[in-house]
């Protein structure tokens, strides 16, 4: 299984402070980190695509092609692309230029985003949110197939026999569909034959194997062979020596944040209490010590026997230090634990 992280480089006040560090500084940080995910082994680290003040990326390419000449094996990959307010061509070309770059370790996770402040800025309906998207990614896997575009689209423009250029080093170069609660998208992604990241951010892990059960039964009814179906599942977490600190630590920052979004969307706000339970052995966080997190990972794994684990571990105003301490915690203490365990077919003690 590949392990690995991803961020949405949230650029939020210190709860404890106040105070808010330069966007300069963030995307410094964040070059840090990845690199650092770089270093101590890990496989894939993630950037994701907003639009809003409180998040400092918008162009996750521009970003991994800094990494990519900071990293020398780590798989660079949005977290996601909005394709639906993006243009097809235009995202083709620029991760085909960060492959370029990288030498081959770009990927593209497609999918329609949790926020929706992209579609007014660029012109796009919202009413028209699940047909943009559909439509935006059969043209994107048209432009991997063939350097050569021949399309006639209802949402987008129609282009007659033109080359689309860069082309990756990667034949193809990989795209996955990014999953929330949607089991349409779960469908979509087992049918067109592409790997699925299925977010799992709150609730019980469990709850979500009927998304990877309509997922791997698309794939098969498609005709595809179930042992080529790949999944990722993508969560919140945090790594510290003990399951204490790493509490401590991570819920002030994490509280905020998730507190910030739940006043836009009506949720009830998170306490401790609440944060504390899905930490818990059968939770969504993956927030403790090294063994801690090794069995969460190795028990989701016995659920949904996954391709892929990412961790998003700077979620709020994490300070710089403690996540390159946690990231240093999960290359060298989770990771290694996992692919052993995994190796041996060991059994989570969960």
């Amino acid at each position: 299984m590949e392990l690995g992280l991803y961020t949405f480089a949230e650029l939020q006040a210190d709860p404890a402070t106040g105070r808010t560090i330069s966007q300069q500084q963030r995307l410094r940080d964040l070059l840090e980190e990845v690199e650092l995910a770089d270093q101590v082994g890990l496989d894939v680290y993630g950037v994701g695509e907003h639009h809003r003040p409180d998040f400092i990326v918008s162009s996750p390419a521009v970003v991994l092609s800094a990494a990519a000449v900071r990293t020398k094996r780590i798989r660079l990959t949005s977290a996601v692309t909005v394709l639906s307010s993006d243009d097809p061509i235009r995202v083709f070309q620029d991760f085909a230029t960060l492959d370029l770059i990288s030498g081959g370790r770009a990927e593209i996770m497609a999918g329609r985003g949790s926020f929706i402040e992209s579609f007014p800025l660029f012109g796009y309906d919202l009413a028209q949110y699940d047909a943009l998207f559909a439509e935006k990614l059969d043209l994107l896997l048209r432009l991997r197939a063939s350097e050569r575009l021949t399309w006639s689209g209802r949402l987008t423009p129609s282009v007659e026999g033109r080359g689309v250029y860069p082309r990756p080093v990667q034949d193809p170069l990989p795209i996955w569909i990014a999953v929330g609660g949607t089991p349409d998208s779960a469908v979509r992604a087992g049918t067109l034959g592409l790997p699925m990241a299925l977010a799992i951010i709150g609730g019980m892990p469990e709850q979500f194997g009927p998304f990877v059960e309509i997922y791997r039964t698309a794939w098969a009814r498609a005709g595809r062979d179930p042992a080529l179906a790949r999944l990722g599942i993508n969560s919140h977490g945090y790594v510290a020596d003990d399951a204490k600190q790493a509490r401590d630590a991570y819920f002030p920052s994490y509280a905020a944040a998730m507190n910030a979004i739940g006043r836009e969307r009506g949720w009830t706000p998170m306490g401790r209490h609440a944060f504390d339970a899905q930490c818990a052995p059968r939770g969504a966080l993956l927030v403790g010590s090294p063994a801690e997190v090794t069995d969460k990972i190795l028990f989701e794994h016995e659920v949904f026997r996954h391709d892929r684990f990412l961790l998003q571990i700077g979620v709020g105003a994490l300070p710089h230090t403690a996540a390159t301490r946690s990231i240093e915690l999960f290359g060298t203490r989770v990771a290694p634990a996992v692919r052993k365990a995994l190796d041996r077919n060991l059994k989570p003690t969960i």
